[in-house]
């Protein structure tokens, strides 16, 4: 269905992926609902503040507890908040240093609730923490520029890619999109997705780099652009790449998005990769994004 361009001010929280940004209305960011997909979307800082504030709220509220009945801890002066918050910690830790003990019945009714409560959430922590750490990474490196200019004879939108891992990726597969402006007949705006056709989607050994092309033909949304009807035309290219990571024996995901301003034209990528004195292909991903003029250029990759 056609999406008309909202008039006022979008609610709900924007969403980013690289410099795109879509703000939609009526979602959430965080869904408080949800607590598994919050902790494992939020950023390492923001998740590291809020596992310490969990700790250190779940220790207070016990801490409070304990001072509801003086006499409940021995050892610890009366009411001291202090004395009452590290004794929870210690206590939520299962470390007990033996100092303070519960002294009442009350004090081992709390104290017992709370050994229960810590040991569920280290179990929590601890998983969340693991399933951070282990999510695959693809390591991919995209060229600052995609371009359009000349291969074969034929004018065409390349970008180029480069393989982070010091191993190779396996059964890579690419795919090019791009985010259209249109306006129909009778004049609503709304815009589509289209996929480009690659010259080459997909590769068996993704160990180096890997430049992908799309033909500009009549059917591409790019015939006829310059570099003025490409900003009107041309809202956003994505280039999703999928493959396979043999050390992590999983898959791994990564996206890029441009905008229309970041398309240079009449340039080419400069050779990123060689072969040294020894007869070895060397990639030198410091380059990946190095262009050079059309003219000067020697080839393609």
């Amino acid at each position: 269905m056609p999406e008309e361009e909202p008039s006022g001010k979008a609610e709900g929280m924007p969403i980013h992926n690289g410099a795109f940004e879509l703000t939609p209305r009526g979602a959430r960011k965080y869904d408080w609902r949800d607590p598994y997909h919050l902790a494992l979307t939020l950023s390492w800082p923001r998740f590291i503040c809020l596992l310490v504030g969990a700790e250190l709220a779940l220790n207070f509220v016990f801490a409070l507890a304990y001072l509801a009945q003086p006499g409940s801890i021995a050892n610890a002066r009366p009411g001291v908040l202090s004395d009452s918050f590290f004794f929870s910690l210690e206590t939520l830790a299962t470390v007990g240093y033996g100092v303070m003990v519960p002294a009442t019945l009350y004090g081992h009714i709390v104290a017992s609730f709370e050994i229960i409560c810590g040991m569920a959430f280290m179990a929590i922590m601890t998983g969340l923490v693991f399933v951070r750490f282990s999510r695959p990474k693809a390591r991919i490196l995209y060229a600052e520029h995609p371009l359009i200019s000349r291969f074969n004879g034929r004018p065409t939108l390349i970008t180029r890619i480069g393989n982070g891992r010091a191993h190779a990726l396996t059964n890579a597969v690419a795919r090019l999109s791009v985010l259209v402006n249109e306006w129909t007949l009778e004049g609503q705006f709304f815009r589509r997705i289209v996929d480009l056709h690659l010259a080459r989607p997909r590769i068996l050994l993704f160990g180096l780099t890997w430049t992908l092309m799309h033909e500009i033909d009549e059917r591409s949304p790019f015939h006829g652009c310059d570099d003025a009807k490409l900003r009107e035309t041309i809202a956003r290219i994505f280039v999703s790449i999928e493959a396979r990571d043999p050390a992590l024996a999983a898959r791994v995901y990564d996206i890029k998005d441009y905008g229309p301003a970041d398309i240079l034209f009449g340039r080419r990528y400069a050779d990123a990769v060689g072969i040294d004195k020894e007869g070895r292909t060397i990639a030198d991903l410091t380059r990946i994004s190095w262009t050079e003029p059309e003219e000067g250029a020697r080839k393609l990759e």
